[in-house]
């Protein structure tokens, strides 16, 4: 018997099975999106990548979130206290909110979360036996036993039903913007001991839509959760949409095809060829889309830059001058960050003219963190003071990945503009990312996607107890006025006071150079005009809960 194809199937479940018996079957409101990047699980406890993030935010809610304007904001926590001293937080958690119905529960009902599941879920993440990727939100910062080092069974506490405590070290000024992340999320103990490592396919969260249906590589359908705890200010009933389903086009160019078609809600991330179809080399809408739908471009949390090796013990064949800050600060004057961007990104980004931390966080200041701009006679002087000239050329390679090729090969012409002849290598994305963690890469190109929305993680790239492979800092950059204001900027509760400390640790990176900022990533969405509701934020989250389709 011929199998009935995949969208069939599809199509059967969305439009038999989200109904609540009080509309019209043929009036179903789906938000469709497509997920061309890999996903790999729909467990929050594996929510490493923009692909399981999305798709998780949707089944799962923690703690606390972030709204529009990054502020920390209630969820299932509807309040908190955090005590004097900063190494102490306690959640005061609602009575309303459930489980999503599963048969898991007895006679398939959803149960009520209490502060136990949270418990469970936060010891799960640390536990060695999840191996889960988000181990590190909670390492290192939540109490540990001080003779054995590991983490105390008393880190993570219920005390009652509704109260939730968690107890750290030492104070962690952006604790709660880390309970923010997908890691966060809370999960019931009933379904993980059922499912084991196949909870990544059988997802039982609270949040406003429900798993129906996985079709790896085709197809993901979520359902409205008809008794999801929250309520917009009208007292309605969210989310609105009646369903979500999540396709897997790979190709990005068949993906714009779809979003043309009407067959998609919204694109994120538009790549070369459809971003110089839509839009002209300034940004702007070119007039033949204007008006066909919405196009957003707003500031991203993602800092991208070219990173210098600073320790050779693990390079093959370590370049003496790459220790020399005087060579390092020329090849960022060397290039015209603007014009880059111009002409190969069609001004999608701010040229990184300031720090590593990017404007759209509130430390920001480039008056105060000065970094540079294009200076080619510097960059000369520079280059002449270090020994190298015309007669006695510097020579490098830069290793990078296929996506970036083109601003590699602009950045060579611009180098060897003032004498610097670099060659660039070419790299498939795991093995460059293999190359730089382990600190075999002298030169290489790469980005920062914050994690949270705090300077702190940006920052954390430069200090010396963080050095890759175990942590993120990937150049091995050591410096111990660095390392002393990045100790106290973790212990300073006063805002103010904490972002001077994040620009006295910015001007100290950009003086001594152990990267090239190259620009402050901006993020295009496109969406289609009858969809309300859908709010960017420089997270690049994708929360559908208020989302409307007209």
């Amino acid at each position: 018997m011929q199998r009935p194809s995949i969208f069939l199937i599809l199509f059967l479940l969305v439009l038999l099975s989200c109904s609540d018996g009080t509309k019209d079957e043929t009036d179903k409101k789906v938000f469709k999106y497509n997920q061309p990047g890999a996903l790999s699980s729909l467990d929050p406890a594996f929510a490493r990548n923009q692909a399981n993030i999305w798709a998780t935010t949707q089944l799962y809610n923690g703690l606390v979130e972030l709204d529009g304007e990054l502020k920390i904001g209630p969820a299932i926590a509807h309040s908190w206290d955090v005590s004097e001293d900063g190494r102490s937080y306690t959640f005061y958690l609602r009575d309303s909110v459930f489980f999503h119905d599963h048969e898991v529960f007895p006679a398939g009902k959803g149960r009520k979360v209490t502060a136990k599941d949270f418990e469970y879920s936060f010891k799960r993440i640390i536990d060695p036996s999840t191996a889960s990727t988000g181990a590190w939100v909670f390492n290192d910062k939540v109490l540990t036993d001080v003779t054995t080092g590991a983490i105390s069974d008393t880190a993570f506490l219920a005390v009652n039903d509704t109260t939730f405590k968690i107890y750290l070290n030492e104070p962690f000024i952006a604790f709660l913007e880390i309970l923010t992340m997908p890691y966060a999320y809370v999960v019931p103990q009933e379904a993980v001991a059922e499912y084991g490592k196949d909870f990544r396919a059988h997802p039982v969260g609270t949040g406003p839509f429900v798993f129906k249906l996985w079709d790896e590589g085709n197809a993901i359908v979520l359902h409205k959760n008809p008794a999801y705890w929250r309520r917009d200010e009208q007292g309605l009933l969210l989310p609105y949409l009646d369903a979500v389903q999540i396709s897997f086009i790979t190709d990005r160019k068949s993906e714009f095809l779809t979003f043309m078609q009407g067959k998609l809600d919204f694109l994120s991330s538009i790549t070369e060829g459809s971003r110089d179809m839509i839009l002209n080399n300034d940004g702007t809408v070119q007039e033949d889309f204007a008006g066909k739908f919405r196009v957003q471009k707003v500031p991203y949390l993602n800092t991208e830059y070219i990173g210098f090796q600073l320790d050779p013990a693990g390079l093959k064949d370590p370049n003496p001058a790459l220790q020399d800050k005087r060579v390092r600060q020329a090849l960022s004057y060397a290039i015209n960050k603007r014009e880059m961007l111009a002409y190969f990104r069609n001004n999608i980004g701010l040229p990184g003219h300031s720090g590593i931390v990017p404007p759209s966080l509130p430390s920001y200041n480039d008056s105060l963190v000065r970094g540079y701009r294009y200076e080619p006679k510097k960059a000369l002087e520079l280059l002449q003071a270090a020994g190298f000239s015309a007669q006695h050329p510097l020579q490098l390679r830069l290793s990078t990945v296929q996506e970036h090729k083109e601003l590699a090969e602009y950045m060579q012409k611009k180098w060897a503009e003032v004498g610097v002849r670099v060659q660039i290598d070419i790299n498939q994305a795991p093995a460059h990312q293999e190359t730089v963690d382990n600190g075999r890469a002298p030169f290489f190109m790469k980005s920062w996607l914050g994690d949270y929305p705090d300077a702190e993680n940006y920052l954390a790239l430069f200090y010396s107890k963080n050095f890759s492979p175990a942590g993120p800092n990937k150049t091995h950059f050591k410096n111990t006025e660095f390392d002393r204001l990045y100790e106290l900027a973790k212990l300073e509760r006063d805002a103010k006071k904490r972002w001077a400390l994040y620009q006295q640790m910015d001007q100290i990176v950009v003086e001594e150079a152990p990267v090239i900022v190259l620009y402050y990533d901006e993020v295009v969405r496109l969406t289609q005009n009858n969809v309300q509701g859908l709010v960017p934020n420089p997270m690049n989250t994708l929360n559908l809960e208020r989302v409307r389709k007209e």
